[in-house]
């Protein structure tokens, strides 16, 4: 309780014990006693209650969340020019009053339904976009009053500022910019241009008017019922295309998968084959170098011939026996080499 609503309590107290100390005053002068000290109370508290009275009438505490405006009639205009801000202020009794708006920061919010923002009823903005779709925007006006502004608002909206200034053009402004641009851009690539371009046009109106714009949310967008149906079939149809897309990649995968395992086959095949063959080759050629070298070394000591001979006899042999006139019982290679002939 501030000081100017303290005052008007006690001059209401004072006014009740004035009823009361009267209608004694009455009572006793009707049993014929003396009532002087009575009226002289009496007389006092008419006093102390007028005062009081005009006191309280003349001030005027503002709150910190608001700011007033002085309707009086010994101004010109009916209005005081300046408004009165927050803190104890005194005004002409029972000639001015004051009026209140409150400065602190309010939502305005047009939805389709009433439960969505303060205000009830239906008041969502019906636009139609430059492809002629009719959509539904749902949004919120976040704004303040200026408190140097308030005598200008009262004079101009009183309190129908809502009403006859905020929702009248932020309807206007929004079907101006949701006509500009395609439905699949409101909803999609253009809606924070949108939003931006709907938000500068706002801030400047509501700046003429004394608001403060703080922020404007575009809640929601909405279609007609056919539109919607029509968005949702076009979604299925590119969702099975996009399905029927992946079926056929997965094949395309698995078919150069297969491609990519039989090539890995024939080439371990032939890299296989390759290596046999070299394989070969090299162990043909070392047979060849070998033998050369067996050759050359024969040539050079043929009794190796003959030793090599007498072991692969059968071990199990310990004795031979050799005729008159021949070397051994089988006849042993013939390991002379013609002088007169090149050996191979």
């Amino acid at each position: 309780m501030n000081i100017a609503e303290f005052i008007k309590a006690l001059a209401g107290f004072s006014w009740m014990a004035v009823i009361g100390l009267g209608i004694l005053a009455i009572a006793r002068a009707s049993r014929k006693q003396s009532a002087k000290g009575i009226t002289s109370a009496v007389l006092g508290l008419i006093v102390l209650a007028v005062v009081l009275t005009v006191a309280g009438a003349g001030l005027v505490f503002i709150e910190p969340t608001h700011a007033g405006v002085v309707i009086t009639i010994l101004g010109e205009g009916g209005m005081r020019p300046e408004p009165l801000l927050p803190g104890l202020h005194w005004i002409v009794p029972f000639v001015e009053r004051v009026e209140l708006y409150p400065t602190t920061t309010q939502t305005f919010t047009m939805a389709r339904t009433a439960s969505e923002g303060e205000t009830q009823g239906l008041i969502t903005v019906e636009a139609r976009t430059s492809d002629g779709q009719r959509i539904f925007v749902d949004s919120s006006v976040i704004y303040r009053i200026e408190p140097s502004a308030v005598p200008q608002i009262h004079r101009t909206w009183q309190r129908r500022y809502q009403d006859d200034l905020i929702l009248p053009q932020t309807r206007g402004i929004i079907r101006d910019a949701v006509s500009q641009y395609r439905v699949e851009e409101v909803v999609s690539t253009k809606r924070f241009d949108m939003t931006n371009q709907i938000t500068t046009q706002l801030q400047q109106v509501m700046a003429e008017n004394g608001l403060t714009l703080v922020d404007f949310v575009l809640r929601d967008i909405t279609f007609t019922e056919e539109y919607a149906q029509s968005i949702e079939q076009k979604q299925i149809a590119e969702q099975l295309a996009l399905q029927a897309k992946f079926v056929v990649e997965q094949k395309k995968q698995e078919a150069e998968q297969a491609r990519q395992v039989a090539q890995g086959q024939a080439d371990a095949a032939v890299i296989a084959a390759k290596g046999a063959a070299e394989a070969q080759i090299i162990q043909a050629e070392a047979q060849a170098k070998a033998n050369e070298l067996i050759g050359q070394s024969l040539q050079a000591n043929p009794e190796i011939l003959q030793y090599q001979y007498i072991l692969k006899l059968a071990p199990s042999v310990q004795t031979i026996f050799i005729p008159s006139g021949n070397q051994f019982i089988l006849p042993l290679p013939n390991t002379t080499i013609n002088p007169g002939v090149e050996a191979p």
